[in-house]
C-alpha cells in the first residue's frame, strides 16, 4: 500500500518550477497530487504521479535533483475531524508524521490525503488496525 512519490528540488528562482512541470507536460506524465515547501533559497516540489519512474528519468534528464521515496494515501472523510481521526490513530501509536498534504476526491466525499511518517509498516498497521483505508498506487492513479 505504499505509493512512489517524486521530490524535486527545485532553486527558488524564476522559471524552475514552470521548467519541471513542462518537462513532465513534454513526457505525457499526468500529476495526481502536488505540494510544494519552499524556502528563501530552494523548494521542494512532491508529486504523486501514475508514471513515477518515467517522472524521475526526465527531470533527471534536465538537470533536476530528483528522490524517490515511498508514502501512504489515506481516504480521509471530508467533513471537521476527519483528519483528526486519522492523525489521532498515529499519535496514539508513537508514530511521528513528517509531513502530509491532501487533494479532494471528486467521486465522492472524501478527502486524500498523502502521508509520510518516519515508519510506514507501522503507521500501515496502526490506520488499517483502525479501520483507515489506505489506498493503493493504482487507485490514486485512478482518482
Amino acid at each position: 500500500m505504499k505509493i512512489k512519490q517524486i521530490s524535486v528540488f527545485l532553486e527558488n528562482r524564476k522559471g524552475r518550477l514552470w521548467k519541471a512541470l513542462n518537462v513532465l507536460s513534454n513526457a505525457g506524465v499526468n500529476i495526481r497530487a502536488l505540494s510544494i515547501a519552499d524556502t528563501s533559497e530552494f523548494g521542494i516540489l512532491r508529486m504523486i504521479v501514475p508514471e513515477p519512474d518515467l517522472a524521475e528519468e526526465k527531470l533527471a534528464e534536465n538537470n533536476f535533483v530528483v528522490k524517490v521515496n515511498e508514502v501512504i494515501a489515506v481516504e480521509v472523510s471530508d467533513e471537521p475531524g476527519g483528519l483528526d481521526a486519522v492523525l489521532g490513530l498515529l499519535n496514539n501509536a508513537d508514530v511521528n508524521v513528517e509531513y502530509l498534504y491532501a487533494f479532494v476526491e471528486k467521486k465522492t466525499n472524501k478527502a486524500i490525503v498523502v502521508i509520510r511518517t518516519e515508519d510506514l509498516d507501522a503507521s500501515i498497521k496502526v490506520l488499517e488496525e483502525g479501520g483507515v483505508t489506505i489506498l493503493s498506487a493504482e487507485e490514486v492513479n485512478m482518482l
